[in-house]
């Protein structure tokens, strides 16, 4: 395990990483955002789902660093009482979960129907593409919104499980559109290269050929978008929290946090609002750099 990590730092990519000041600190702070997140049970001051372990007489108290604030609640407690800064570690948990529960669906959907359309060509490419343009011809936002809300409204007493299952769906079904278009156009290229002709003349299957030649030398713009398509997801999920169609009330995510502050925003009680808002612009702002690094990263024409 260190020699791999050894062998990864002296790479072209490693030296990139450890050459860019941007790339480490938006790294470190997707670290610790995805480290707080995952072991938010033991890392947690607080459980602030925990019904029995909530006081109204805490509630809507300010940061530990004002005059009317507690030492026990550092970033202060929500109407209800909870732990401002455990509530962000849970629900950085569940949206980090949407968000990469969507993105890895979305690479699936999307680098398949991409690799049969470049590939194989003909109507498949055509049906393909034209559905390609139909999802595109609708803001993605209003897309998620309809399939969310037509899945809430069907199964409005489904288990919390069946409701992030809508979400993820939701989520997905306007993510897959840009990696089909991606993986297609670097597939058309790499059809006519002088291996893969090869590997027809020596009867090696389409399929085969798809999985084991075209398919890892069509992955890198793709890690890229996916990286990048991870904060889309998270802002996704968040805007659908906000809007009350997305992670169920007893399991809130940032965005439901968000929403729950804002009612409390003009009244003075800035934290309930603020604290959740900056931890979703630290993590899709992380993944964004992490993003943009890795695309120059990658970029033979760049070294």
């Amino acid at each position: 395990m260190i020699s791999f990590i050894k062998r990864g730092l002296d790479s072209d990519v490693g030296h990139s990483f450890r050459t860019s000041p941007t790339a480490i600190v938006a790294a470190v702070i997707a670290f610790i955002c995805v480290f707080c997140a995952v072991f938010a049970p033991w890392v947690a001051p607080h459980n602030p789902f925990d019904l029995a372990t909530l006081e109204l007489s805490n509630a809507r108290l300010p940061p530990a660093w004002t005059p009317e604030g507690s030492s026990n609640f550092l970033l202060g407690t929500d109407d209800q009482g909870r732990d401002i800064l455990s509530a962000l570690m849970y629900g950085a948990r569940i949206s980090l979960a949407v968000g990469l529960a969507s993105v890895v669906l979305s690479v699936v959907i999307g680098v398949s129907f991409g690799l049969a359309a470049g590939f194989l060509g003909g109507w498949i490419d055509s049906v393909l593409m034209r559905l390609c343009d139909v999802m595109l011809s609708f803001p993605a936002i209003l897309i998620a919104l309809l399939i969310a809300g037509v899945g809430r409204a069907l199964f409005p007493n489904a288990h919390e499980t069946l409701a992030f299952g809508v979400l993820i769906i939701s989520i997905t079904l306007t993510g897959w559109v840009q990696y089909a278009r991606t993986v297609r156009g670097s597939t058309l290229v790499e059809r006519n290269k002088e291996y893969v002709q090869a590997a027809r003349v020596t009867g090696v299957a389409p399929l085969r050929i798809m999985r084991s030649h075209v398919l890892p030398n069509v992955m890198g713009p793709v890690l890229v978008l996916a990286t990048i398509q991870v904060a889309t997801a998270i802002i996704t999920e968040a805007t659908l929290s906000f809007l009350g169609v997305g992670a169920p009330p007893t399991s809130p995510s940032l965005g439901t946090l968000i929403r729950v502050g804002n009612d409390y925003l003009f009244s003075g009680e800035w934290w309930i609002t603020i604290f959740p808002g900056a931890m979703l612009v630290l993590i899709a702002l992380s993944v964004n750099l992490l993003g943009d690094w890795l695309r120059d990263a990658l970029n033979p024409r760049l070294r």
